[in-house]
């Protein structure tokens, strides 16, 4: 074992310490009378120094090392809103074809139980035209219809015991205990299009970073991304603001990879996430939207296989008739 040496007087007396590498000390205290009294004692001072600089009681584990991307761009608030904007104001109808799948459960169950994808159609007209058609497995028969216009909403479930209906506004005002029952138009409308900025609410910008998988070449690295949260708040009262959204935008395409939308009590209600980015007339669209409810745990995951923007609808395609017959639930 290495020691060190250090000698010093104290208020007549002299000292010697011998601290070995691990910081331990051993004081002599000698008096003028050359009687000398021994005790060992723990140096607080001398182990945090020994620790950090000779490698004593530390563990060193390893992770993967992330890179930074080659080129990454960078925006002021003023032109990211501005994009934001434009791209959501661009999207005045959109036809998609797609495969839904849906889980529910989470911590609060603690299970999760995903169920079989169904393939369908969404149909979006703005200001709040929305209907989701879809269809079971195999039979190709009308399993979900919801069409709402903004402002109330009706949904038919075809089962295999039966049909059954549900009618009611968008707005949740007594939760259910099962998530999906809370499901409302709005999630999906507020999801699969980004909205831009309202006349009466604020918007702040701050930098962050995420550490994403690079799927080029055989080796996968780690790429320490440079992102923007672009915030978008609206005033409460007096000088209280209510966070409503925060768009997180990639720095490399400069386009968001996720939307987190939030309730009254600042609770993130609804967490969208976007990838596979597709040009549709000069207009960049996620084809996969993964849209999660943290809150009433369940998610959903719209994978688009086939898009149209800005077609033109009847409006009868926004209409939905109940079934002589079929039992209405109304919900609130």
């Amino acid at each position: 074992m290495r020691r060190w040496r250090l000698s010093g007087r104290l208020a007549g007396k002299v000292l010697e310490t011998n601290v070995n590498r691990c910081g331990l000390a051993r004081v002599d205290i000698l008096d003028d009378s050359n009687r000398m009294r021994n005790f060992r004692a723990v140096s607080m001072l001398g182990l945090a120094l020994s620790t950090g600089l000779t490698g004593c009681y530390k563990t060193v584990r390893y992770v993967p090392q992330t890179q930074a991307p080659t080129v990454f761009r960078s925006a002021g608030v003023d032109v990211l809103q501005k994009e934001v904007s434009d791209r959501d104001a661009a999207i005045k109808a959109l036809f998609a074809t797609v495969d839904i799948t849906a889980s529910t459960g989470g911590g609060k169950e603690g299970k999760i139980t995903q169920y079989t994808s169904l393939h369908g159609h969404i149909f979006v007209r703005k200001p709040g035209d929305l209907r989701v058609l879809l269809q079971k497995p195999v039979l190709g028969s009308s399993a979900v219809d919801m069409v709402s216009d903004g402002t109330k909403f009706t949904l038919l479930i075809n089962g295999l015991t039966g049909s059954r209906a549900i009618t009611g506004t968008n707005a949740v005002t007594k939760p259910s205990k099962n998530g999906l029952e809370n499901l409302r138009p709005a999630v999906f409308f507020d999801s699969l299009l980004v909205p831009g900025l309202g006349p009466d609410e604020l918007v702040t910008l701050t930098e962050s970073t995420r550490v994403v998988q690079s799927a080029e070449g055989r080796k996968r690295q780690a790429i320490e991304e440079p992102d923007y949260d672009l915030t978008i708040s609206k005033r409460k009262m007096g000088n209280v603001l209510q966070t409503m959204r925060v768009v997180h935008i990639n720095r490399i395409n400069m386009l968001p990879f996720q939307q987190d939308i939030y309730d009254d009590q600042g609770r993130v209600v609804t967490s969208a996430s976007y990838d596979q980015y597709q040009a549709f007339d000069q207009i960049q669209f996620p084809m996969l939207v993964t849209i999660k409810r943290p809150l009433d745990e369940y998610s959903l995951k719209i994978q688009i296989t086939k898009l149209t923007l800005n077609g033109t609808f009847e409006n009868d395609q926004f209409q939905l008739e109940i079934p002589p017959g079929v039992p209405i639930q109304k919900m609130e």
